[in-house]
């Protein structure tokens, strides 16, 4: 990585990551609260206009309403149109003020764009913060969520977006030596004991992805313990591989990698009241952070401002 590089991404520290966690705290739910749901869709469009980024709504319905998944392009200077996207979901269940899930994925896609807006990149870079992931129904098992993401899903496919790849920030803040780890059904390995690393889940088609993942850990992070996990064709054999927004961009053949700190599996507070900011590890979401801002720097494929 060049020289610029590194000094840019040494600027990613703990203090904007928990200012933005801290306004985004609270329920965010399409029923249970939707103001608090609105207000963390103003922040965000706020926090994307004042990087200077053009910010736009992608409106889709459910249920009789309208909702909003909210983008902030960093325009490319190829001419291919080539896009890759990062995403995280900023609603909640209705029972929890989901600083893990999802401000924590929320705070650092705020975060990317803010270190990264200076830059200069070949490919077009957009930040996606999507809406609708968590289920409203939490008793109808038919209700599968991610239903802003399958909206944006679809709607890339109807336009024929060409799409690099997509980075899913799901979760990404509760993680320690002293964090125990369970291992989810049906992983064919053995997953560390300890909740101290990051998972990169992608599927056959985006293993180049996951590698890459790996190539930025070791060029920039290289003290991120992380663990990844490909699984076959879009991951039916193991469901709990598609719980995220990177779900609906396999179903529809584009590329995408969820980054993960594995949630139930290890964050007793997983859509709990007590999902709050003082459970969580600052300092993991910045190694998370600058670990995918080198992933970004590579695929999108920064040149000098």
């Amino acid at each position: 990585m060049r020289e610029h590089d590194e000094g840019l991404l040494s600027g990613i520290t703990s203090d904007r990551i928990r200012d933005h966690i801290r306004a985004l705290e609270g329920v965010r739910h399409p029923l249970a609260a939707p103001e608090a749901l609105e207000r963390a869709a103003g922040y965000i469009r706020e926090t994307f206009g004042s990087l200077g980024y053009p910010v736009a709504d992608h409106l889709f319905m459910d249920g009789g309403r309208e909702f909003a998944n909210i983008i902030a392009t960093h325009a490319g200077g190829s001419k291919s149109g080539r896009r890759l996207l990062v995403v995280a979901h900023y609603d909640t269940i209705s029972t929890t003020p989901g600083a893990d899930d999802n401000a924590s994925g929320v705070a650092v896609l705020l975060e990317l764009a803010a270190i990264l807006k200076p830059l200069r990149f070949e490919r077009c870079l957009q930040f996606v913060a999507v809406t609708l992931e968590e289920n409203e129904d939490e008793h109808n098992p038919r209700d599968l969520g991610t239903r802003g993401s399958r909206a944006l899903a679809a709607h890339a496919r109807r336009e024929g977006w060409e799409i690099e790849g997509a980075v899913v920030l799901e979760s990404v803040a509760y993680a320690g030596d002293a964090v125990v780890q369970r291992t989810p059904a049906g992983i064919p390995f053995t997953v560390p004991a300890t909740g101290n690393f990051i998972g990169v889940i992608g599927n056959e088609a985006s293993r180049d992805m996951v590698d890459r993942f790996g190539q930025a850990v070791g060029s920039r992070e290289a003290g991120l313990p992380w663990v990844p996990l490909v699984v076959p064709g879009n991951g039916g054999l193991l469901p709990d591989s598609r719980r995220s927004d990177h779900a609906p961009f396999w179903d529809h053949g584009y590329k995408a990698i969820m980054l993960t700190d594995t949630t139930n599996f290890r964050n007793p507070h997983y859509h709990q009241p007590s999902d709050t900011l003082e459970t969580l590890n600052l300092d993991f979401a910045v190694q998370v952070c600058r670990a995918t801002a080198a992933l970004l720097l590579d695929i999108a494929k920064a040149s000098e401002p």
